[in-house]
């Protein structure tokens, strides 16, 4: 009879049963057809429960070093006819994981804080949607996503921003950077993608990763300029318009109209507007998208929820001119929402139930406060008539453009040095024909008001302008 010591056992003791009747097996001990106890027999000897017995049997059938034979019982397996295995040793990897730097105080971080998060709220909505939607949850979602979700965007786009908007038209996706790749799958990887200089930098790696021609067209104090994306021989331009990133330029309404002719002017011109933070304007109501005065359906319409909400919940959408649209769900209607179910309901309720545009005022209240006290600490740190501050009262950062003698990278890295971080308008330049120089950027969406102080008066020593 097979006894085995199991007393000192670390884990499932099925397993280790299956291990020690395994290794007999290969060593000869237990040879070819040898007839193996039944699992009764070999549970009363062991003293453990059938069950036990059973989910080691089962293993080793599995794996092929036992048999069944009904009514007569288990046997060994002629493991000669088994594919010897070889075991190769553990190899040691070199994976150069990038490093993510630690700053005392961060002025180019643009993500949201955590601490205004609306947790509790987020967690009623969740429990309402597992509680109130179990078959919809473990239903796949549509393409463009769940309708609920759809739904509740159109409606506050409606009262928002004045868009006109069919739930259909909307396209749900994990992030704008995927909806770009879907974009350049929609259009075509034959066409020439235009994007803004100085601007989003990422933009052209992702456009030429997708295998499309990226090019830039330069900007001028109304925002993109027209005369270059002609001279780029352009078929999509990609702007923000509201609150452009880093200049702050807020493209008047004559430059939209201009914008919107341009696209006009020829099949298959379209325009992807990405309105990334116009829900963060400080005075008045926003400028209306480029979408809603667009009669031609020449505008792709982009926003995220990562500056509104988190930037940790990748969820952003896009608005499809109709023609698009239909395009879209019978060229790339086969592919999956990368939005999970339950968090698309979950922020459907959030919308819906009103959270989110109480969310928004509380945050555009917190931001605006944040704004002012860095703006008073600004005017009694620097010298006066040695700064200006840029800005359009929108968006979550704006610029200070200095009057100094110190190189820009002489200034950053005198602050890098103190463990601050800081970038200028020139680093986000997509071609160096273009300086502005002395003009930083400050982000001030994530920064930490204690820390303020210090960091913007080691800025001022290191441009020159104070002690």
């Amino acid at each position: 009879m097979l006894t085995y010591d199991l007393t000192k056992v670390d884990g499932p003791v099925y397993q280790a049963l299956y291990e020690y009747i395994k290794r007999d097996i290969q060593s000869g001990k237990l040879g070819k057809k040898e007839k193996m106890p039944s699992k009764r027999t070999l549970a009363k000897n062991l003293g453990l429960s059938t069950i036990t017995i059973e989910n080691a049997y089962d293993q080793l059938i599995g794996e092929g070093y036992m048999y069944a034979i009904p009514k007569k019982g288990y046997y060994v397996s002629d493991i000669a006819k088994l594919e010897k295995i070889q075991v190769l040793p553990r190899k040691s990897v070199k994976i150069h994981m990038p490093v993510k730097e630690e700053f005392l105080f961060d002025f180019s971080s643009n993500r949201t804080e955590g601490a205004i998060f609306p947790f509790s709220v987020w967690a009623k909505v969740m429990r309402e949607t597992i509680s109130l939607r179990e078959n919809q949850l473990l239903t796949m979602s549509p393409a463009g996503g769940v309708y609920e979700l759809r739904k509740a965007i159109a409606d506050h786009l409606a009262s928002f921003r004045g868009m006109d908007v069919d739930p259909d038209q909307i396209i749900v996706g994990a992030g704008t950077e995927y909806l770009y790749s879907l974009i350049v799958q929609l259009l075509g990887n034959d066409k020439v993608y235009c994007i803004e200089n100085p601007g989003y930098r990422k933009l052209q790696q992702i456009y030429e990763k997708n295998n499309a021609r990226c090019k830039y067209a330069n900007m001028d104090e109304k925002g993109i300029v027209i005369e270059e994306l002609v001279n780029a021989k352009a078929d999509i331009a990609h702007v923000s318009p509201t609150h452009h990133f880093p200049t702050g330029i807020m493209m008047p309404i004559s430059r939209r109209y201009e914008l919107l002719a341009w696209a006009n002017e020829k099949t298959g011109r379209y325009i992807v507007e990405d309105d990334y933070d116009s829900e963060f304007r400080t005075v008045g109501k926003p400028i209306p998208s480029l979408q809603s005065i667009d009669a031609s359906g020449k505008v792709i319409y982009m926003n995220t929820f990562s500056k509104s909400l988190t930037s940790t919940i990748r969820i952003s959408y896009m608005v499809l001119p109709e023609e698009l649209a239909n395009q879209f769900y019978q060229d790339l209607g086969f592919y999956s929402c990368t939005v999970s179910t339950f968090e698309q309901y979950a922020l459907a309720g959030f919308i819906s139930q009103g959270y989110f545009e109480k969310h928004i005022n509380r945050m555009r209240l917190h931001y605006g406060k944040k704004r002012t006290r860095i703006l008073d600490s600004i005017e009694h740190i620097f010298p006066k008539g040695k700064y200006k501050v840029i800005e359009s009262d929108s968006g979550l950062h704006f610029i200070l453009e200095l009057q100094t003698d110190v190189s820009d990278s002489e200034v950053k890295e005198k602050l890098y040095n103190r463990k601050i971080k800081l970038s200028t308008i020139t680093d986000f330049a997509i071609a160096k024909d273009i300086e502005r120089n002395h003009m930083f950027i400050l982000n001030y969406s994530s920064i930490d008001i204690k820390g303020l102080d210090f960091a913007l008066r080691e800025l001022c020593v290191a441009a020159g302008l104070g002690e």
